[in-house]
């Protein structure tokens, strides 16, 4: 998911959006466990996306 995409989202699908990537790492994490993950790059997609959302809405506040 590319920043400039995140920032035509409101405040609102932000937050769903950060809330749904880090539910989909937390999976991606037992899946890793449990040797089930197919693609290990999904998780550092995922840590990106979850950190660019972060970055944006601290951009937001101020």
């Amino acid at each position: 998911m590319k920043a400039s995409e995140i920032r035509e989202f409101s405040l609102e699908e932000k937050q769903r959006k950060l809330n749904d990537l880090k539910e989909e790492l937390f999976n991606l994490n037992f899946q890793q466990e449990t040797g089930q993950l197919e693609n290990p790059q999904k998780m550092k997609q995922t840590r990106r996306s979850i950190a660019r959302i972060r970055t944006i809405l601290k951009e937001d506040e101020k």
